[in-house]
């Protein structure tokens, strides 16, 4: 009775985890069942778009549409490090807590390689 009482009583939405079946925005995801229109949002001056079989967080509110959030963790990560990646990690920038910042990938500046800069004797 308790926890009918409290379901009835409660003010917000849920949260629930599924897997991306459509990529994009808006993404489909399959949680009970397939939803689809579903409106992407991710941090402010970061874009992002899930993957198709990512698992995503989705939230509904009362009265809202229902929106994907964000992506499960991944990588290998200390406490207070960030990863920023493409896809499986082909691309990426590595913040570490100990001051470092790795960058993965090729990495041009103004669509030049830095290598070919760096060949041509070129300032970076």
């Amino acid at each position: 009775m308790w926890l009918s009482e409290r379901k009835r009583g409660r003010q917000y939405g849920e949260a629930m985890v599924g897997q991306t079946t459509l990529s994009g925005d808006p993404a489909g995801v399959y949680l009970d069942a397939e939803r689809r229109t579903l409106a992407v949002f991710a941090p402010g001056g970061y874009a992002w778009r899930p993957a198709v079989g990512e698992e995503v967080l989705v939230l509904k509110q009362e009265g809202e549409k229902t929106c994907a959030v964000g992506v499960r963790c991944c990588g290998d990560l200390a406490p207070g490090e960030v990863l920023i990646h493409a896809g499986q990690g082909d691309a990426a920038i590595k913040l570490g807590n100990d001051g470092t910042v790795e960058l993965m990938g090729q990495v041009r500046i103004n669509g030049v390689p830095l290598e070919d800069m760096r060949n041509r004797g070129g300032e970076v």
